[in-house]
């Protein structure tokens, strides 16, 4: 028997999926950076290169994968809509992304944390895939 709420998923897939979410926030965070500067390249200085033939849809595509690192996270840890929908938010901004990826990294190990203590030496062991204590 878990001490886990039943919205929330197993300890290892809410450790997965926030691993996946920190890696997309920091990716999206770098990729929005480039595409201002791509922008900038663009539109004010008038100079057309490969990165501003190509960096958009690549910036699309990761900001699509953001938003999925973002709605699994959410999922996982029962997260309601408004958060969910700011953290989408968040990417749309320059530097957001890595601000909300700290809080939401720290709050998510707190969770994980208070579960543990709640759930003794078998959550741990789950975790780490064991059975816990034979």
């Amino acid at each position: 028997m878990t001490t886990y709420p039943q919205s929330l998923a197993k300890p290892k897939q809410i450790r997965s999926a926030l691993s996946f979410y920190r890696v997309m926030a920091i990716t999206a965070g770098i990729a929005l950076v480039i595409l201002i500067i791509e922008m900038v390249m663009k539109y004010l200085l008038k100079q057309t290169n490969v990165l501003t033939e190509y960096w958009s849809p690549i910036h699309g595509l990761i900001y699509m994968g953001y938003a999925a690192s973002v709605a699994n996270l959410g999922i996982k840890c029962a997260w309601g809509a408004k958060r969910i929908v700011l953290n989408l938010l968040a990417g749309f901004v320059p530097v957001v992304p890595w601000i909300a990826e700290r809080r939401n990294h720290a709050e998510v190990e707190a969770m994980r944390q208070r579960a543990y203590v709640a759930g003794g030496p078998s959550s741990v062991a789950s975790e780490r895939g064991g059975d816990g204590p034979r």
